[in-house]
Parts: structure tokens; sequence; C-alpha cells
């Protein structure tokens, strides 16, 4: 269809088919992933705030996995900025993991989309994920890993955005904390 993102035709095995909460636009082909931990730090909530505050404001869509952490943390401030934004999840668009992100995915679908290749009422599993990131990474032009564990999501995502010709920036961190371990 004319609707499907052009940049997911891009990749190696686009999934067939997307399902969408919200609404996608043509604009959102100028789109930058933030991921990372969800065990945040402080550090790593300011950064993550600061730079989705700031792409979001310029018009750039901020695209992420509504997980707990970076994640939710992007969503939330391009929102509050006034910028659009883009969850992926790994359960189907009506299912909404974390439960405690329900709001926050209202507020998305308000104000950018839910995107899923798992039908309606798929529940997350772990394995579901994965395959999710290659999507984040797919809509994004390139990926920004705040904090990220040794092997964490945020770096499959940055795999397959390298994978998918992305560029992928990494946030320096403390170099004794864990949730740094990945990006530095």
């Amino acid at each position: 269809e004319d609707a499907y993102p052009a940049s997911l035709k891009e990749i190696d095995q686009p999934p067939p088919l997307i399902y969408v909460r919200g609404r996608l636009e043509p604009g959102d082909g100028l789109a930058v992933a933030i991921v990372g931990t969800r065990r945040v730090s402080g550090y790593g909530k300011q950064v993550s705030e600061d730079l989705a505050a700031s792409l979001g404001s310029r018009q750039v869509t901020v695209v992420s996995g509504l997980a707990r952490g970076v994640d939710g943390i992007a969503h939330q401030a391009a929102l509050r900025a006034g910028g659009r934004t883009i969850a992926v999840l790994g359960s189907g668009v009506d299912v909404i993991y974390p439960p405690e992100h329900r709001a926050l995915a209202e507020e998305i679908i308000a104000q950018g989309a839910l995107v899923s290749d798992y039908p309606p009422a798929a529940q997350p599993d772990a394995a579901n994920f994965p395959a999710r990131n290659r999507i984040i990474s797919g809509l994004s032009r390139l990926v920004v890993v705040v904090e990220a564990g040794v092997k964490s999501g945020a770096l499959i995502t940055a795999g397959f955005a390298a994978e998918q010709g992305r560029e992928v920036f990494a946030v320096p961190g403390n170099i004794t904390a864990l949730q740094s371990k990945g990006t530095n």
C-alpha cells in the first residue's frame, strides 16, 4: 500500500504487514530512534529527555519501543515538546505493555502512532521483542543508544540498524556503571 512506510520497504525482510493505531505521516520518514535500558540512571534520563525534546521540537519523529526507562522517557519528552512519536510494540497494538504505559500509549495515538507486526490481541512474549527491534531501526534514519547493558535489546536494535545501513550513535556513560557497558 502507499501508506506502508518507505523506510521499512528498504530493509531486509520487511514485515509483510503492520498494524497501526494513530497515524503515520510522510514526515515520519525523518525519524530518530532513541533506545536504552529499563534501569536508566539520572544521567540517562536527562540525556533521553533533552535529546527527544530537542528532536520533537524540530519536527523530527522520535521512535522507540514503549518500554520502561529510556523508551518511555523519550516518548514522553517528544510529546511534551509538541513533537510526534512512534512506539513499536512486541504485542498487538491493542495490548499495551508495560501496563503502566497505557495513558502514554493513548497520548502517542493522539500525536503519533503505535505500530506492530503482531495481530490484535497478541500478547507480549520475550521472543517478540528482538524482532520488534528491527522495525524500530527500520522506521528510523539513525539510532541513538542512551544507556545499555552488554546484553540488551538496545544493542540488538543497534545491530539491526547497522545491518540496515542506518547510522548508530552511542551516548557515553560512566565507565563503572553496568548500564553503560554496552554503549561504552
